[in-house]
């Protein structure tokens, strides 16, 4: 299938009209399937289970993160739900914010055993929830977990979140992180893409530093992963202390990967940092209780 650029920011930003899917071959021990969330609705979802839990063979074509998610499904043994929310500059936010909510309600519809999707009834802990994701994936999962202290959905517990390399910014840099004008801008700029905002990069949605409900975060466990060339490190760490500091019940943990950059783990999962970032979030995820 042909492509057309339809905008570019670049190196943070290039939207293309007809983008291709992507196949890799399936593996014999995991499987993966798209539920419908709703109907009439525009947000879909990647589902993946282990194969110990299921009896029927199902393959599935792939997108980025599907060999990682992949990964953490085997090592945790967990399920997990990859949302494919809208996105800017066709959608702006909230509508990523909405369409991830829409997904988490569906996944709590589950609880009473009755739901839809099989996978989710038979197998799924609703009780024990973790909400994943990296860069926006990662702002996303702070703005999931405020509205959940705020909104309170039955069904589901959520147990912890984990934020890697999270996109958070400020119009503000904060002491030692970089005053370059170009990287600065760029970040405005791809942020001003997304939510057109009268108040810049100070909006809570991208700095929630900003935001007076920090402290009703809806959940008890927090982990930052934060890379040391990453333009973003600094805003994870200080997230950390601004988070420890606000009067939220819960722990917050950082971990740090030395010499690489952002989303270093999709390019090279295999690396030692990489690695050592899946043991942590396993780890993260099995230790709660």
């Amino acid at each position: 299938m042909e492509t057309e650029v339809a905008y570019e920011l670049l190196p943070v930003l290039k939207g293309l009209q007809g983008w291709p899917s992507r196949e890799t071959p399936g593996e014999n021990w995991r499987q993966s399937k798209d539920p419908a969330i709703s109907s009439g609705c525009a947000v879909s979802a990647r589902l993946y289970v282990q194969q110990a839990a299921m009896e029927a063979d199902h393959s599935a074509s792939s997108p980025t993160y599907h060999s990682h998610l992949n990964t953490l499904v085997a090592e945790a043994n967990v399920i997990a739900i990859s949302v494919n929310y809208r996105r800017a500059p066709e959608h702006p936010l909230p509508v990523a914010y909405d369409d991830s909510w829409t997904a988490l309600k569906w996944v709590a519809s589950h609880s009473a055993r009755n739901g839809l999707e099989e996978w989710l009834t038979s197998n799924a802990n609703l009780k024990k929830v973790f909400l994943a994701g990296d860069s926006a994936g990662a702002n996303i999962v702070h703005n999931m977990s405020i509205r959940l202290g705020e909104e309170k959905p039955e069904g589901i517990e959520v147990s912890g979140v984990i934020m890697v390399h999270p996109f958070f910014w400020g119009n503000e840099p904060l002491p030692l992180e970089t005053t370059g004008p170009e990287k600065r801008s760029l970040v405005k700029r791809s942020w001003n893409i997304v939510k057109p905002t009268n108040v810049g990069c100070d909006d809570p949605l991208i700095n929630p530093t900003m935001d007076p409900r920090l402290s009703s975060l809806g959940c008890n466990r927090v982990l930052i992963c934060v890379a040391e060339k990453d333009i973003f490190l600094h805003k994870g760490w200080y997230y950390k202390e601004v988070l420890s500091k606000s009067g939220w019940k819960g722990v917050v943990e950082v971990m740090d990967a030395p010499g690489d950059d952002h989303v270093f783990h999709l390019f090279n999962p295999t690396c030692d940092n990489a690695v050592n970032l899946m043991k942590n979030m396993v780890f993260f995820i099995k230790e709660d209780k």
